[in-house]
C-alpha cells in the first residue's frame, strides 16, 4: 500500500471522526520474550504519523527498539462499528518534559475542569519522554456501511450467486 492509498483512506471522514476522537488507539508490538502486546494508548496525529509519548523505561520502549513493527486499531463501542486499522513502523525519541500532543491527546478524553489538574500532575512527574512516531505502510477503515471485512463481503457475494 502506497502513502497515497494511506492519505485517502486516513481523509475520509469516519478515519478523522476516530483519528480525532476520544477513543484510545489499541498498539500491538511484539514484548521482548516473544509474545504479543496489546495495549489502549492515548494518541496524537503529526502530519501523516501517529505519535504516542510515554515513560522512557516502559516495556514498550525497549520492545519497539528491538522490533519496531506495529499494528494499531482505533474503533467506536457503538453499532455499527467504525473501525480504523493501521499498520506502520515505530521511531522513538527522548524529548525533555512533556509534549504538547501528549497534552492535546489527553484533553480528548477529560473535561475541561479536569484538565488543568491533569496537566499540573503530569508535567510534575515526567522531566522526559519518548514520543513514539508510527509511519503508517497500510490503513483500512471498515464502517459496516461502506466498507466491510472482505471475508464477510466474500460470504455474502456466495449467498447472493446461491
Amino acid at each position: 500500500m502506497n502513502q497515497q492509498q494511506i492519505a485517502e483512506i486516513l481523509a475520509k471522514p469516519y478515519s478523522q471522526q476516530l483519528l480525532n476522537g476520544p477513543e484510545p488507539a489499541r498498539l500491538a508490538y511484539d514484548g521482548l520474550d516473544g509474545d504479543p502486546r496489546v495495549i489502549p494508548i492515548g494518541f496524537w496525529v503529526e502530519g501523516d504519523q501517529l505519535a504516542i509519548a510515554t515513560v522512557p523505561k516502559s516495556a514498550k520502549v525497549a520492545a519497539l527498539r528491538k522490533n519496531p513493527k506495529v499494528a494499531l486499531t482505533i474503533d467506536t463501542g457503538a453499532f455499527p462499528p467504525k473501525v480504523l486499522l493501521l499498520r506502520g513502523t515505530a521511531e522513538l525519541e527522548l524529548v525533555p518534559g512533556v509534549p504538547e500532543g501528549y497534552l492535546v491527546a489527553g484533553h480528548k478524553v477529560m473535561t475541561d475542569e479536569q484538565y488543568p489538574g491533569w496537566v499540573e500532575g503530569v508535567t510534575a512527574l515526567y522531566d522526559e519522554m519518548v514520543v513514539i512516531r508510527i509511519t503508517l505502510t497500510w490503513a483500512k477503515l471498515l464502517d459496516f456501511e461502506t466498507t466491510i471485512p472482505k471475508a464477510v463481503e466474500d460470504l455474502i457475494q456466495e449467498k447472493a450467486a446461491g
